[in-house]
């Protein structure tokens, strides 16, 4: 099931991420690409899906949810 809050990509704000980290996170899907922005610029607030993961990591695929992981919590979907 996709997350709501971040549609899918695993993010919260991706919107304010340049458009050159945005052109190869939606050509490689690689989210580190996300990642190693967040922690090279200071002035956003861009962070990891707090729905589908806890602010730093993922509870199973980004951007989804699995309704048999128990780690993922059920109050978001």
């Amino acid at each position: 099931m996709i997350c709501n809050p971040c549609q899918g990509t695993g993010f919260l704000n991706i919107g304010q991420v340049g458009d050159e980290t945005l052109r190869q996170f939606d050509t490689t899907g690689d989210h580190q690409i996300i990642l190693d922005w967040i922690e090279a610029n200071t002035e956003h607030d861009v962070a990891v899906c707090d729905c589908c993961g806890n602010g730093e990591t993922w509870y199973g695929i980004p951007g989804e949810h699995d309704w048999n992981n128990p780690d993922d919590p059920k109050g978001c979907r």
